[in-house]
């Protein structure tokens, strides 16, 4: 639960930051003395939403090494190291990829892909699996975040997450203006933004992004199942990724910095934390996974 909300709360950081940088620099004007500008503020809009979440994007590979210590296999220096290499190469190859960056780093059982570019990613397994699992329950793991990059789900999700961040900033300074408008200002011909805009601005920011992580969390859960299924696909059988994941349900994931939660390989919230998981509970992948079987 504490990965969910320092992610939640670290996109919205982003947005909240990046609208008061374009106010300063006056991109942000969209109410003054006339009212609301509707096309100003849809491109303020537009500005805030996709920015913070392309620039993740387009940083995510050399963050994701920065963040986890994830050290880049260049020359396998032993057998293990060689195998990995191998084995996301013979993936890569069936996804009709270009080969990724293979990396591994410290710490307890975990994977994840990521980069903004299919040809141009990375796939990197913690110690902690690689002790934990059997070669083929790896396999299955590494064709797993394989099958994400094949999907193009690290660019699929940015798209969603800049998109509903639009309508966040967007609704957030309407329903401001017109509080600031019906309740503060009701007796007044003055239209030009007072604190009482600001603060509701402030607050549906919060409130909306609230609802915005649940859609983003919603489509995060869905693409694992895809992945499972491409995992399934691309080693011709579904069984080492069921076996992979009935073999994560019994240990403890790692955990990830929660601008990556959505890449490692499981991880999932109970009771009103399920909302914001972005990841599936491991019996129901593991479910969806046998009724292919069916």
């Amino acid at each position: 639960m504490k990965r969910i909300i320092l992610f939640i709360a670290t996109n919205l950081a982003v947005m909240l930051v990046l609208s008061i940088v374009l106010s300063v620099l006056g991109v942000g004007r969209v109410v003054g003395p006339a009212g609301l500008n509707m096309s100003a503020l849809m491109v303020f809009s537009l500005v805030v939403g996709f920015t913070g979440a392309i620039i993740s994007l387009l940083l995510s590979k050399p963050m994701a090494k920065w963040s986890t210590g994830a050290r880049v296999i260049e020359s396998p220096s032993n057998s293990t190291e060689l195998w990995l290499v191998n084995t996301v190469r013979q993936l890569a190859e069936r996804a009709n990829i270009g080969m990724p960056e293979v990396a591994v780093y410290d710490g307890e059982p975990n994977a994840f892909a990521t980069g903004a570019f299919k040809n141009s990613s990375l796939v990197a397994v913690s110690t902690g699996l690689l002790q934990s699992m059997e070669r083929d329950e790896v396999e299955a793991v590494l064709a797993h975040e394989v099958a994400h990059i094949a999907n193009g789900d690290m660019v699929t999700l940015t798209l969603i997450q800049g998109v509903v961040n639009t309508f966040v900033v967007f609704l957030a300074r309407v329903v401001g203006y017109f509080i600031d408008q019906m309740i503060f200002k009701k007796n007044s011909d003055d239209t030009s933004p007072g604190i009482g805009y600001m603060i509701t601005v402030f607050i549906c920011e919060i409130l909306f992004g609230l609802l915005a992580s649940i859609i983003v969390a919603w489509f995060s859960r869905k693409r694992e199942f895809r992945a499972d299924s491409g995992a399934a696909g691309l080693m011709g059988s579904a069984y080492p990724m069921q076996k992979a994941l009935a073999r994560l349900g019994g240990l403890q994931p790692g955990a990830l910095p929660s601008s990556m939660a959505a890449s490692g390989i499981s991880g999932s919230g109970g009771g009103f934390g399920a909302l914001f998981s972005t990841h599936p509970p491991i019996q129901e992948r593991i479910a969806a996974l046998q009724s292919l079987r069916a």
